[in-house]
């Protein structure tokens, strides 16, 4: 039932399109989605999301190989700033490179920016995988015959499949739902269409049938990344204990090289933003600045998205144990339908929110709770991902121990399962709580009146051209989303490192 609750909130930004979609008949919603534009508007947006997703795959797991296969100097300093990408709000990198090259803007610039802003979430539990799987099958691969390449692609990328597969389709959602970076590189996606149709009429019918797209959008990738998982174990059932891979040593030309490749992702993930804020924070240094008003914004957002965090994570858990632990067609239908809303652009959702509340909720209207309901619906998938991941790792055949030795299935749940899946869970948790931060559209339409976050400020100034008086908002904005970040990455490093000295 919990789960089935988490799956109706998901569901209810779904269920305001279709009703704004038939306000004028279905006739017009056919003939609306039969206009050429809105064919070349699903293959840009297409376009864009299998661009970006396949090179943050490439760039995901090539990086896990380096920081957790390869012995690499300062492989620690490596792996924390493959993980800080994630801290610089896409909006805030599309300025970086568009105020730098504005020859950038357009497709070339939108695909870059999302993926320097991205590739982490591909990264981040590759890497974990990687650091976990046992070396045994590669060897016994090497040993019949296969050569490195094929036995990392044939098994190795077997192994690491589910992990890689979620954190892809959070790319892809993520490229799907992104406004920021694509209005600021003037992309027409779908996004962007939307706002502008949303803001240019009083008529909601032609944005929420492009949203209605959207979401069939969604659903495929969300069961072509289920399919993609396959029905394979993932956690290991043989005598004896695992090993844990022991890093590879490489020619001085080669870790020279892999050094090289290293550098010149920082640079584009994190050099060109980080430098341009330096450039307008010097700028603006004889300005006045309301240092109580940065305050007051810095401590709203850590509120507002630790709020969001703790709420996404309770109604993850009982989506994330049922899909790793069951197979049947509703728990397949309940992990879908949370998927729904993350790909929605955050004003769609906003404005779902807002004919929910003045209807039905009219207490929480412009409240703080209706500013989490929308982190909720965003980025639900997020901590599923993390908790089905987590769980997935582990053996049923301890809870059916539990289970004979008298304890109740709540009782599992409580003592054997989430204490297992504690380490993915506060990984899940740290992620959302990173987006929250970044989050714009949704947070701009719902905070209280009187509160604003740091992303609010940082649009309000940037919007009218005051990006000195901006750069503070925008470099307090990144030291924040910095914190889980780092967290992330430390953990996963201390993992790494644990389980290296694990007999």
């Amino acid at each position: 039932m919990p789960a089935v609750a988490a799956a109706l909130l998901a569901l209810l930004p779904l269920g305001y399109l279709v009703v704004r979609a038939g306000d004028k008949g279905a006739g017009f919603a056919f003939d609306y989605l039969r206009r050429d534009s809105t064919s070349e508007l699903v293959l840009r947006s297409l376009g864009l999301t299998v661009t970006v997703t396949v090179a943050c795959v490439v760039l995901g797991v090539g990086l896990a190989v380096v920081t957790t296969r390869i012995v690499l100097p300062g492989r620690a300093l490596w792996m924390t700033l493959a993980a800080l990408p994630l801290a610089i709000p896409s909006y805030v990198s599309a300025y970086a490179w568009i105020s730098a090259l504005p020859s950038l803007a357009g497709f070339g610039g939108a695909a870059l920016v999302l993926t320097a802003c991205t590739y982490p979430y591909v990264y981040l539990p590759a890497a974990a995988a990687l650091s976990r799987t046992d070396p045994a099958l590669e060897e016994v691969a090497r040993s019949l015959g296969r050569t490195p390449w094929q036995t990392f692609r044939t098994v190795t990328l077997r192994q690491i499949r589910p992990a890689v597969a979620s954190g892809a389709l959070l790319v892809a959602l993520y490229v799907l739902s992104d406004f920021g970076a694509v209005s600021l590189m003037r992309f027409d996606a779908f996004t962007q269409v939307i706002y502008t149709s949303y803001r240019a009429s009083f008529d909601r019918t032609p944005a929420a049938v492009l949203s209605l797209v959207l979401v069939v959008i969604t659903i495929a990738i969300t069961l072509g990344e289920v399919r993609s998982r396959g029905r394979a174990q993932q956690w290991r059932a043989g005598a004896g204990a695992a090993r844990r891979p022991v890093p590879q040593a490489l020619s001085r030309g080669r870790t020279l090289a892999t050094l090289g490749g290293c550098v010149a992702v920082a640079l584009v993930s994190l050099g060109v933003p980080l430098a341009s804020l330096g450039y307008w924070i010097v700028r603006g240094a004889s300005l006045d600045l309301d240092w109580s008003r940065l305050a007051g914004a810095g401590a709203t957002t850590m509120v507002a998205s630790g709020a969001g965090a703790l709420g996404c994570v309770v109604l993850a858990v009982p989506v994330g144990v049922l899909a790793a632990r069951y197979r049947s067609t509703g728990v397949r239908m309940i992990e879908q339908a949370t998927f729904a809303g993350h790909a929605l652009p955050g004003i769609v959702v906003a404005l779902a929110l807002i004919f929910f509340g003045t209807r039905y909720a009219r207490p929480f209207y412009l409240e703080m709770p209706m500013v989490i309901a929308a982190y909720v619906v965003l980025f639900l998938p997020a901590a599923v991902g993390a908790v089905r991941a987590s769980v997935a790792l582990s053996s049923p055949r301890v809870e059916e121990v539990a289970r004979s030795l008298g304890r109740s299935p709540y009782g599992v749940l409580r003592t054997v399962t989430l204490p297992l899946a504690a380490p993915g869970v506060a990984a899940g948790a740290a992620l959302v709580m990173l987006t929250c931060m970044k989050e714009l559209p949704a947070t701009l339409l719902l905070h209280p009146t009187g509160s604003e976050t740091l992303a609010i400020r940082l649009w309000s100034l940037t919007r009218v051209g005051s990006y000195a008086d901006a750069a503070p908002y925008a470099a307090a904005l990144v030291l924040l989303a910095a914190l889980p970040t780092f967290w992330l990455s430390h953990a996963s490093r201390q993992r790494h490192h644990t389980e290296e000295l694990s007999p």
